[in-house]
């Protein structure tokens, strides 16, 4: 049985964490030793070197540094209260003294309302508290709850008292404030409580052996560069900054200008560790594995030294719901609470908060559909607004309007706009039309016109247009319009090779080698292409210049060194990029799948037709490349590398019926009958 009560804590960073001890005191202190002629000449080198060193020193020792317990807010039957270390309570509202807690949409803040007055405790992102976390909780120790449409300052302004209050539906707000209810915000934590209460009270769901039995791992993007490079990277920046000041001791350190530069080498040394850490803070990756038994999650790097700190694992029998959405996560570098697009929120079935799980940089729909394979009720913040039906037809209106009943006919070697009565209206003449292309979008059959220069200046759905596909295919190129229908000639394609293999007498030798699909080549962008031709030139002339000015001086001078090293990279780098170009991957669109193929004819992946549920862009923020293929379940099959025309790539997908955009990322909604 039950006997604690309900409460919620707010999300606080690990303690603990490894950092280098007063970095900056102990760096400014080397570049000072650095300047005095300490004699003799290998214990200047060694104060330098052993005192830019120690804080590193001091952070790789164990409990050098005492773990600091960074306070966190908490939401319990003895009210709202700031919990330091040692569980001193350095702010605290009596339960028994709360009338209300309100959140203003305006600026995310949290109002609490007691028995004298009305006080702002801060942002709910600050409290590390998520708004139907919050709401929740506070609802089931009994306190009211409010979602108000406006600011704090306005709500905490005495003088706003004095006007008159804002009528919310058929009642009047009274000890709120000035501020109206934002109806819509409060009722969808309203709703998404509900189905957390009907998930709770509900027997768990067994997930069906055919669907989901198998452990599901997804993770978010690898960063790049990655965690291995940017240590290499850190440690070698560290290693030259020692080796320079070993030289410069080498050479005697007499002049004061050479001990300047020593102290410069010390200070790049140390900046280059603290940039390194900083990158390996934020490079950080999250891996799920998602069972019918449980889930476990793991980050990387771990956010503190604690044995296990970095895995979390959940008993699927503790999980009521999970809410996926947007959320908190503790800032890598500080540990203090932010904003993040993506968490999941595990409530059990006592509507407590038991869990909120790091989803940072992964794909929302990706995760929610694995998650609701494995029978696990998952609740979204929102549904995404519809897509409305832009069709691209702006001058069809008018036209019903003046014509009851048009529709789109050939005539007169053109196309033309005829009424009810088949009389023609409207007319495009022929020398106007460049092409003529059909396609189907969603499942509808489409029409686009092209003119003269290849630009194209109409589309529409040919259920608006009143014509069928095969009549305008057939009367157009009747009337020696230039039609092309790649579905329809495939098919055709297709159908005469099946026939004539049927009708054909089976010989003895191997049968040839199929034609390739009809299909068509992306390329990547000339101005990426040229973009990364120009970027490994200029990587190789930075490696040239300070390669010059490394070994310069043993060459006969820095003037010398370039003028050879300087055409040396030029070189190096305008014949890489030319390797690379000749045989560069391409991007190859059929009805019969998604393949990257080399110039060469080197097939890298090839991915059929039926596997296919989706090409087009995946808006989570940290993936890269952006530009990926998904199956039918939502799951990232393949990423392409190098970024092709998404205008011709959207033109090919629909050309060979391929879904473009995420499968079941919003149903289309299909073309009305009249416009």
């Amino acid at each position: 049985m039950r006997t604690v009560e309900h409460e919620l804590a707010g999300l606080r960073g690990p303690g603990g964490r490894w950092r280098p001890v007063a970095a900056g005191p102990f760096t400014l202190l080397a570049v000072v030793l650095a300047l005095p002629p300490i004699r003799p000449v290998w214990l200047w080198a060694g104060l330098i070197t052993v005192v830019a060193a120690v804080p590193w020193a001091l952070g790789a020792v164990p409990d050098a540094r005492p773990r600091r317990h960074r306070p966190y807010w908490r939401l319990s039957a003895d009210g709202l209260e700031r919990v330091g270390p040692g569980g001193l309570s350095l702010v605290r509202y009596e339960r028994s003294r709360i009338e209300g807690l309100a959140i203003t949409t305006g600026d995310d803040v949290l109002t609490v309302f007691h028995k004298f007055g009305r006080t702002a405790a801060g942002p709910l992102a600050t409290l590390g508290m998520e708004p139907i976390a919050l709401f929740v909780a506070a609802r089931r120790l009994g306190i009211p709850v409010h979602v108000l449409d406006g600011d704090s300052a306005d709500l905490l302004d005495p003088a706003a008292d004095e006007s008159p209050r804002f009528p919310t539906g058929d009642t009047v707000l009274t000890g709120l404030g000035p501020l109206p209810r934002d109806q819509a915000a409060e009722q969808r934590l309203l709703d998404q409580e509900a189905r957390l209460l009907a998930a709770a009270h509900e027997p768990a769901t067994v997930p069906d052996p055919e669907r989901g039995a198998r452990p599901v791992r997804l993770a978010s993007p690898a960063p790049r560069p990655s965690r291995r490079r940017i240590v290499v990277l850190g440690v070698l920046a560290a290693l030259i900054g020692v080796a320079m000041v070993a030289r410069v001791a080498v050479d005697g350190a007499d002049a004061i200008g050479d001990r300047i530069a020593a102290g410069c080498w010390a200070l790049m040394a140390s900046a280059a560790g603290l940039l390194a850490r900083r990158r390996l803070l934020t490079a950080g990756r999250v891996e799920w594995t998602i069972s019918a038994e449980g889930l476990a999650v793991r980050s990387r790097p771990a956010e503190s030294r604690r044995r296990g700190a970095g895995r979390i694992t959940i008993a699927a029998s503790r999980v009521a719901a999970v809410i996926v959405g947007p959320g908190l996560r503790p800032d890598p570098l500080t540990g203090a609470p932010r904003a993040t697009e993506l968490s999941v929120l595990v409530f059990d079935h006592g509507l407590d908060l038991i869990a909120r799980l790091p989803a940072h940089g992964m794909d929302a729909f990706q995760l929610a559909h694995a998650l609701d394979e494995h029978g696990y009720t998952v609740i979204t913040p929102g549904a995404p607004p519809p897509r409305l039906p832009h069709y691209g037809v702006d001058g069809l209106p008018d036209i019903f309007a003046r014509v009851p009943g048009g529709r789109l006919v050939v005539a007169d070697g053109g196309l033309g706009w005829a009424d009810a009565a088949g009389d023609v209206v409207l007319r495009m003449p022929e020398d106007r039309i460049g092409g003529v292309e059909l396609l189907t979008i969603s499942g509808h059959a489409w029409v686009r016109l092209y003119d003269t220069d290849g630009d194209e200046f109409f589309a529409a759905p040919l259920s608006a247009l009143r014509i069928s596909r095969t009549d305008l295919r057939e009367k157009a190129r009747e009337a020696g319009l230039p039609v092309t229908d790649a579905e329809y000639d495939a098919y055709m394609s297709a159908a005469f090779h099946a026939a004539v293999s049927a009708l054909s007498v089976p010989e003895p030798e191997p049968a040839p080698r199929p034609e390739p699909a009809p299909g068509v080549l992306l390329d990547a962008t000339r101005r990426s292409r040229i973009l990364a031709a120009a970027l490994s030139v200029l990587l190789c002339e930075v490696v040239a210049v300070l390669g010059a000015l490394w070994i310069g001086p043993d060459l006969g001078g820095f003037a010398r060194t370039a003028g050879w090293s300087v055409p040396a990279g030029l070189v190096a780098a305008l014949a890489g990029s030319w390797l690379y170009d000749r045989n560069r991957a391409q991007l190859k669109v059929s009805v019969d799948g998604v393949a990257v193929v080399t110039r060469r004819g080197r097939v890298e992946w090839d991915l059929a037709r039926e596997r296919v549920g989706g090409v087009g862009i995946d808006e989570s923020g940290d993936r890269m490349p952006r530009l990926v293929v998904w199956g039918p379940s939502g799951r990232v099959l393949r990423q392409v590398t190098f970024p092709p025309d998404l205008r011709e790539l959207r033109r090919a997908c629909e050309r060979y019926g391929l879904p473009w955009g995420p499968p079941d990322e919003a149903r289309p909604v299909p073309p009305p009958p009249e416009l």
